[in-house]
């Protein structure tokens, strides 16, 4: 019996990354671009999108830069009709990559902290899903939607990431709604959530905390690579049929 393969070209392709300036969102926004994707890689920071896209470029991707603040509304909306403008062609694939941490008790949380988490961790990509969606429903393209939830929307260990982890609760529960709203209109959205894994976020993390690996079955921390094949087989026509999932990538470490 010959053994299925599972196809990965995603050449031509228009691809949105959030949070591409570091992390997870970077070896994402790298993944993509070399299975064939035109990326546009969306942040803060002009320089390390500068940095992202001349890396990406210079092993013969096309990638193109989008400063983008995810709690600046109007932005956000705005977004996918930037990308189409630069690439020439609707978001077929978004990654709502974008995330901040809280990183203090919940009962101590200033209102600005609650509204830039709020912000930037649900309401942005909720907005960012809704308008790329909407793009690809008036020329009746289908699609892939991608949001980066948590283990922490499944698992809370009380370490002052509360507000943190019922945005990455919600990202599930958009998750799955969405993708009944438009599964009629073949845009698929599903969903990673990732365990502790190498990134910026987890740096701050474990400078506040010190190394809790050990706790872990495997006693070790994630490497982004390892996230590469859930994110290829969600975007690839493997998983045509598999939309309102959220796959957990956490290494055992929530079963702890």
């Amino acid at each position: 019996m010959t053994q299925p393969t599972i196809p990965t070209d995603l050449d031509g392709q228009v691809a949105l990354v959030t949070g591409a300036t570091s992390g997870l969102g970077r070896r994402f926004a790298d993944v993509l671009a070399d299975a064939g994707a035109r990326v546009a890689i969306a942040g803060r920071r002009l320089e390390r999108l500068e940095e992202v896209a001349k890396e990406i470029e210079g092993r013969g991707g096309v990638c193109v830069k989008l400063p983008l603040d995810m709690t600046d509304r109007d932005a956000v909306k705005a977004a996918p009709g930037q990308v189409e403008e630069m690439l020439g062609a609707p978001v077929q694939i978004l990654l709502n990559n974008a995330g901040i941490p809280d990183a203090q008790r919940a009962h101590k949380m200033s209102l600005d902290l609650i509204d830039a988490v709020i912000d930037t961790n649900l309401r942005g990509p909720y907005i960012l899903a809704c308008e790329v969606a909407r793009r690809l429903i008036e020329v009746e393209q289908p699609g892939r939607i991608v949001n980066i939830s948590s283990i922490g929307a499944y698992s809370y260990a009380g370490i002052g990431a509360a507000l943190y982890s019922i945005t990455k609760s919600a990202i599930v529960r958009m998750t799955e709604t969405l993708a009944v709203e438009w599964a009629r209109n073949h845009i698929n959205v599903t969903g990673i959530a990732p365990g502790s894994f190498e990134s910026e976020m987890m740096d701050g993390m474990l400078e506040r905390m010190g190394d809790f690996s050990g706790s872990f079955p495997r006693k070790r921390i994630g490497r982004p690579d390892q996230l590469d094949s859930t994110l290829l087989y969600l975007v690839s026509p493997a998983s045509e049929c598999v939309t309102g999932t959220v796959i957990k990538v956490d290494d055992g470490q929530s079963t702890r």
